[in-house]
């Protein structure tokens, strides 16, 4: 069976949705980014500050399921332009000189404005591709994430030691605005969505064997001990470059981008790993599943080693390599979901997938905070949140490798569906 023919258009939409991610993740990493200056200028103690890297994440999840169903009858054109737009105004009052109260305030306004743009860009993007296409503009997608930090970092990093981290918030509040005129203006529904008579015929899966089944499960905690590392990578990382091995703000805005280079070269091997086998005729089970969940035990083993190692060098690098790997599991996760889920339910069930690994964007910072804050050293308390993450990573990527089955995922979910039959 040949593959079906990309249609034309397809790809200036994934460079928008690329470009809405890259947005979307310079906005998460700028209060890490600016961490040390905020600290210093609110009077901040380690686990304050951790409750603000965390307070992004309050209503992530619970906006994430909200907009999901929403989008399944409302045309992702829409949504889209309007968390765009979310995102830019919530930056614009961290420009005055705001206190930690307001500062918190608009973190959990700007997560709630993008805690469903991960799910609803990969939804908007599937409605250009067919199936077997699927994972390589995943792949791009999860490139804007990557690029974002890579190419937002520098900028930022230049505007916090040259003027102040408040107009690090204000360059992001109007590159917002400049992507949600863009899109207002190219932004399309894509050919993939079916007509009303289909949706009709279609088979629906009651949501509760949706979310039971064993994929679902392992894409969720697969993709939660990956979140827990992106989520210290956020807020911490920055910060341990500066306070925990001494380099200076402007040198540790060059270091910070290190992670985010090697994890899109890994995205970008994955999804094209990926597709090449599953158009040869792989089983999903490898093609996407195996292929995502191995680098998350290997990940985690090396960031075992940091608290090991002597030399600050080193260090960087094992972190770089080891956080690096878990991007793996973002490339496949939707594209799994998707082989078995209706199509008018895939929007639910991918936000809710999002909701629920991005709770570990909540834990992960808080608890770094406090462990640095309980610690004998600040440099013993990073290592001690630097081995916890070795063991999520490692748990999440066996169960990973236990659980997910995509290929035969829908036959059991459709055979478990119909009623049984009587000779």
């Amino acid at each position: 069976m040949s593959a079906q023919p990309t249609p034309k258009g397809a790809w200036r939409i994934a460079f928008l949705l690329f470009l809405f991610m890259l947005l979307n993740f310079a906005d998460k990493i700028v209060v890490g980014l600016a961490g040390v200056p905020i600290m210093t200028d609110l009077k901040l103690e380690p686990e304050q500050f951790g409750l603000l890297g965390s307070s992004f994440f309050f209503l992530f999840s619970i906006s994430a399921v909200a907009v999901g169903f929403l989008t399944n009858r409302i045309a992702t054109r829409w949504v889209l332009l309007t968390l765009a737009l979310i995102w830019a105004l919530a930056q614009f009052p961290m420009m005055s000189n705001v206190d930690f109260t307001t500062l918190l305030i608009c973190r959990v306004i700007l997560g709630a404005g993008e805690g469903p743009a991960g799910a609803i860009a990969a939804h908007a993007i599937y409605k250009w591709f067919p199936d077997e296409k699927r994972t390589l503009p995943t792949a791009v997608l999860s490139q804007g994430s990557a690029l974002g930090i890579i190419l937002a970092v520098p900028a930022l990093n230049w505007l916090i030691v040259h003027y102040n981290w408040h107009y690090a918030f204000g360059a992001l509040g109007v590159a917002g605005l400049i992507w949600t005129v863009a899109w207002l203006v190219f932004g399309k529904e894509g050919p993939f969505v079916p007509t009303a008579i289909a949706v009709a015929e279609e088979q629906r899966i009651p949501y509760f064997r949706l979310l039971t089944s064993r994929t679902f499960v392992g894409c969720c905690a697969a993709s939660f001990g990956a979140y827990w590392a992106l989520s210290l990578g956020f807020t911490w990382f920055t910060p341990f470059i500066v306070k925990g091995l001494g380099f200076s703000q402007e040198q540790a805005g060059l270091i910070s981008i290190l992670p985010w280079i090697f994890g899109s070269v890994v995205v970008l091997m994955t999804g094209w790993i990926s597709q090449v086998l599953t158009v040869r005729g792989s089983p999903t089970r490898a093609a996407r599943g195996v292929l995502g969940a191995v680098p998350l035990i290997v990940g985690g083993i090396i960031l075992a080693f940091v608290p090991h190692v002597d030399g600050a060098g080193l260090q960087i690098a094992l972190l770089v390599a080891g956080s690096g790997l878990s991007g793996s599991i973002y490339v496949v996760c939707a594209p799994m979901i998707s082989e078995f889920t209706p199509v008018s339910q895939r929007s639910a069930v991918i936000s809710i997938y999002g909701a629920i690994y991005t709770l570990a964007g909540i834990l992960a910072p808080w608890v770094m905070g406090n462990v640095i804050q309980t610690a004998s050293g600040m440099l013993d308390g990073y290592m001690t949140g630097f081995t916890i993450n070795a063991v999520i990573l490692v748990v999440s990527g066996v169960m990973g490798l236990l659980l997910l089955w995509p290929n035969t995922e829908r036959e059991r979910l459709m055979a478990a569906a119909r009623p049984p039959k009587f000779a």
